[in-house]
């Protein structure tokens, strides 16, 4: 969220509240944005340490039950978007910064498995999460949650401005849309990568011709999902410009004003692609018993029943109970756009590379 990783007049202060619960984590539970430890051999067995990316977030009571119950420390170490994640996982394969990662998705797991990141991995196995397992890897990489991402609109901006909001992808090359949107970028965000899935399953080889449109149109290009949502985004909190943002079907749901019936913000429901996100021991890890450990607690129902309010996404496992306001706000889509794993592991590179030419030149 992934991860993502989600009131007041601008946002709501779940949502402003969940932005610092990654710095309160570094307090108790971080060495440092991508350190390294110097503790020795019997300090690392004592410890479970986790790489992740900048949107992991748990209640520090969760993470006080997974300590007690396991007599380990849980070390988090979170820095840059999934994508980054990935990308830093392949540098350090030989030497890895940490025992588990946890924030691989769907866009960017073909890679990790192909450069041997992760350990196969006997982990507890859960029922109800089929649907969710990859074809390739499931005995490295177990789904953890699952949420859609989707164009997001500030409905107070376009009431305001007297302006029809869009509702499809074709709708932001319009120039009545112009200037307004902001995407995080697919070459180091999930996210934006799974933007960019999203365009070829809805246009195909011309997907291209699409991105210069939508160029021309005045799109940003920023490089994660926080500098997209909080920054840019009218709703963001920051005072940004761009009522049109790429984030998840949930995030209406945190965007509710105390004692309104409405959230201020709409997900738009023909533009979203499924985003799994996975969890795994890495390969090499100094602690793979405690790392085990982790992979299951995270698919422990007190931890997936956390999940909506501390990450922005849905649960895998099934029967897990929803937030009041996810079942109102957070509507997931009917027909979400797909991308074959096997045609994205194929293709990542020369797609990523032709994106790169285009929102770059």
């Amino acid at each position: 969220m992934k991860t993502h990783a989600r009131p007041a007049a601008q946002v709501s202060a779940r949502l402003a509240a969940l932005a610092v619960v990654p710095l309160a984590l570094a307090g108790c539970s971080t060495i440092g944005e991508g350190g390294e430890d110097d503790t020795d051999e019997a300090e690392a067995a004592d410890q479970v340490v986790l790489v992740t990316h900048e949107s992991f977030s748990l209640p520090e009571e969760l993470i006080a039950e997974f300590e007690a119950e396991h007599g380990q420390k849980l070390v988090v170490r979170a820095s840059g978007d999934a994508g980054a994640l990935s990308a830093k996982l392949a540098l350090t394969k030989d030497n890895p910064t940490g025992d588990v990662a946890f924030g691989i998705d769907n866009t960017f797991a073909s890679r990790t498995l192909a450069e041997g990141v992760f350990a196969v991995t006997d982990a507890a196995p859960v029922a109800g999460v089929e649907d969710y397992e990859l074809a390739e890897g499931a005995d490295r990489l177990f789904p953890v949650d699952v949420a859609h991402v989707c164009l997001n609109i500030d409905d107070t901006w376009f009431a305001d401005q007297d302006v029809r909001p869009p509702s499809t992808l074709e709708d932001l090359t319009d120039p009545a849309y112009r200037d307004l949107t902001v995407l995080p970028a697919a070459s180091t965000s999930s996210p934006g990568m799974a933007f960019l899935l999203t365009t070829i399953a809805a246009f195909g080889d011309e997907w291209p011709q699409y991105w210069g449109d939508l160029l021309d149109n005045g799109a940003k290009i920023v490089e994660g999902w926080s500098d997209a949502y909080y920054t840019e985004f009218t709703q963001g909190g920051e005072k940004g410009t761009r009522p049109i943002v790429l984030s998840y079907d949930s995030s209406p749901a945190f965007t509710v004003p105390e004692g309104a019936e409405g959230s201020t913000t709409s997900a738009l429901l023909d533009t979203c692609f499924e985003q799994v996100e996975y969890v795994g021991v890495l390969e090499g890890a100094a602690n793979p018993e405690g790392a085990k450990a982790l992979v299951d607690f995270l698919r422990e129902p007190q931890v997936q029943a956390a999940l909506p309010e501390a990450m922005y996404v849905f649960p895998v496992l099934e029967g897990v109970e929803l937030p009041e306001a996810w079942a109102r706000y957070a509507v997931q889509p009917a027909e979400p756009f797909e991308v074959d794993p096997a045609e994205i592991s194929a293709n990542r590179e020369t797609w990523l590379r032709d994106w790169t030419d285009l929102t770059t030149r």
